[in-house]
């Protein structure tokens, strides 16, 4: 007869590498809408290491033709990757605008390299909504963000 041997570290062992790979967190890898979840949690930390890592700051910097700060007339230029940061954390134009409205997302498309992530933000007191898509495209096999685009608000 044979004896089943236990050996209760198994166990720990399994819960150990469970947890490390639930908590491995790739930035920017995933999904295209996990990659705008990170965004929004960094900009909430403001974790200016993390928010660049996530974006394609050379293509948000060549956008010239639309503010993606809310409920802006007049597009903003950026000069540098700095103050896109600026803008992103800490009391930044954008990141104060976004983060007093409700933030919805919703459809993903992906086409290839390349996706949209669709994200309202909802302004409780005047009950309008802005929708948006997020620009996304691969970059060394992770979703990165270059554009943020107002559809309708």
């Amino acid at each position: 007869m044979r004896k089943k041997v236990f050996w209760p570290g198994f166990g720990f062992l399994y819960i150990f590498i469970a947890l490390a790979i639930a908590c491995s967190g790739d930035i920017g890898g995933g999904s295209p809408k996990d990659t705008v979840i990170q965004l929004f949690g960094a900009m909430e930390r403001d974790d200016r290491a993390a928010v660049s890592h996530l974006l394609d700051l050379p293509a948000l910097m060549s956008n010239t033709d639309e503010d993606y700060a809310l409920q802006r007339k007049e597009p903003r230029v950026f000069h540098n990757p700095e103050d896109i940061l600026d803008d992103l954390t800490g009391v930044g134009l954008t990141k104060t605008r976004w983060f007093s409205m409700q933030r919805v997302m919703g459809r993903t498309e992906i086409k290839g390299d390349t996706a949209f992530v669709e994200v309202s933000f909802i302004d409780k007191k005047t009950n309008v909504q802005y929708y948006n898509k997020f620009g996304l495209h691969k970059v060394n096999d992770r979703w990165v963000i270059y554009s943020f685009k107002t559809i309708g608000g």
